[in-house]
């Protein structure tokens, strides 16, 4: 047996591979049959917010036992209450050019798809979509951008800076995460001082054979590129990262145990975690091409979910739009932080407010919840949870080690709770339905039961009625 990867990288080992396919499938293969001591063990370490190592995290794979399974599941639930409370954060995708260099199997964007319309937003366009997205309620983007010549990295800052400038009415952009191609050192440098949030960039597989099936050509067939593409971001001052595997391409309990691998660097090397880890499922795109060998059932998806949240208990999780309502609605409770919604992938979409059937021809694969914003924050209210557009980390510098220190023992609830009140009391006074604003007060009236005995309650009560007079932007 190896040694575990926290016990010898060190500085020294940034921004070179980390990945080692046969130490993590060593791991896999030698604790199949787990104890169920073991494995209650194993969540117990995780309840007490410390993060799993490899071999331990391979434990929870292996514990295929549907009562194991069962105590892995009710783990999940408990740390995500402990560490993020009942929130769920909101976001909604923006796609700003799918022009892409890349040859890439599974994904509509790619080089030699000849039937995809490629486009890229003007400034204008820009504009008209953020407005929109505004008028819903959003507070939270994600640019999405092809790897394509023009979309460097001074276009990517331009593009930010023009995002935060767009003020409607109440509304405002707070935080603009990227998900784009990696970029070199002085490129992360320049998308940091445009005041970026998150910058994700997914290998979509950890497995380095694996990889090569699906990465044909283009500058994203160089595995080891992509893989320490965040460790530059991390040397150019981005602390702020995301990272994710598309699940479908190879074996589901590889691509965990590289996350969490991926993960371990991180902490071992510039000691912070990834803020959010991501886990979306391969779904259909125009001219994809994929096999069926690694399809993720759902059973899977939910355990797969419920470790990752173990595994790594400070961490954001997120759920996207490619899952339907049901199955997001299944799995939300297992661990995960954060969702998308009002989710439109066409360029141009959000401000022509069409309902027309997906045309994957002009977006990279298919969403399969499209309910609106309001459908979806109208339903997390009927299931108690309590829906957030927070983004007072990231603006106070509550992000890198700095966010480690208050979400790893737990801090973060105190601040997570009352800024997701805040942020969804301003969404009632200015955005929701009576019907909808008559749930949300209730959920704010029980959540603010929950916060007696914090010592700034009656504060948060003041900021409430201060947001209900025409103030913005509260926040702890």
């Amino acid at each position: 047996m190896k040694f575990e990867p926290e016990t010898y990288r060190i500085r020294d080992e940034r921004m070179k591979p980390f990945i080692d396919p046969e130490e993590i499938w060593e791991y896999i293969e030698d604790t199949k049959n787990p104890e169920k001591a073991e494995v209650e063990a194993v969540i117990d370490k995780s309840l007490n917010k410390q993060r799993l190592n490899l071999r331990e995290t391979a434990i929870l794979i292996n514990a295929d036992d549907p009562e194991l399974v069962e105590k892995i599941k009710q783990g999940a639930m408990a740390l995500k209450e402990k560490v993020y409370g009942n929130r769920i954060v909101l976001f909604a995708p923006l796609y700003i050019g799918n022009k892409c260099k890349n040859d890439c199997t599974y994904c509509g964007f790619r080089a030699s798809n000849k039937d995809a319309e490629r486009r890229t937003l003007s400034d204008k366009e820009i504009v008209k979509e953020v407005e929109a997205l505004e008028d819903n309620g959003q507070k939270r983007l994600i640019l999405v951008y092809g790897e394509h010549d023009d979309y460097n990295a001074d276009y990517i800052a331009h593009t930010v800076e023009t995002v935060y400038n767009v003020k409607k009415g109440k509304g405002e952009i707070r935080r603009v995460n990227i998900n784009a191609a990696p970029l070199d050192i002085e490129g992360f440098r320049k998308v940091r001082k445009s005041g970026i949030g998150t910058y994700q960039v997914f290998q979509e597989t950890y497995h380095p054979k694996a990889y090569k099936w699906y990465h044909i050509k283009g500058p994203k067939s160089d595995y080891e590129n992509r893989l320490t593409s965040l460790d530059r971001a991390q040397e150019a001052g981005v602390d702020d990262v995301g990272i994710g595997a598309l699940f479908g391409l190879y074996d589901w309990r590889f691509e965990v145990m590289a996350m969490v691998r991926h993960t371990n660097h991180f902490e071992a090397c510039y000691n912070v975690g990834p803020h959010t880890l991501s886990f979306p499922r391969i779904k259909d795109a125009s001219t994809v091409n994929v096999p069926d060998k690694y399809v993720v059932n759902d059973e899977d998806f939910v355990k797969l979910i419920a470790i990752l949240r173990l595994a790594v208990p400070y961490t954001g999780l997120i759920l996207t739009a490619r899952e339907n309502a049901e199955v997001r609605n299944a799995v939300m409770r297992f661990g995960v932080s954060q969702i998308d919604g009002g989710t439109k992938l066409e360029l141009g979409s959000y401000a022509t407010s069409k309902n027309e059937k997906q045309n994957l021809n002009r977006e990279q694969f298919a969403i399969n919840d499209n309910r609106s914003l309001n459908e979806i924050i109208d339903e997390l209210l009927d299931k108690g949870y309590l829906p957030s557009f927070c983004t007072a980390c990231y603006r106070l510098g509550r992000t890198g080690e700095h966010f480690m220190e208050f979400s790893v023992p737990g801090f973060i609830k105190r601040y997570c709770t009352p800024n997701a009140i805040l942020t969804l009391t301003e969404y009632l006074v200015d955005y929701a339905p009576e019907h909808t604003a008559k749930k949300g007060w209730k959920v704010i009236d029980k959540e603010i039961k929950k916060l007696e005995g914090f010592g700034r309650l009656e504060e948060l009560k003041n900021r409430i009625e201060r947001i209900k007079q025409g103030e913005r932007d509260l926040y702890f």
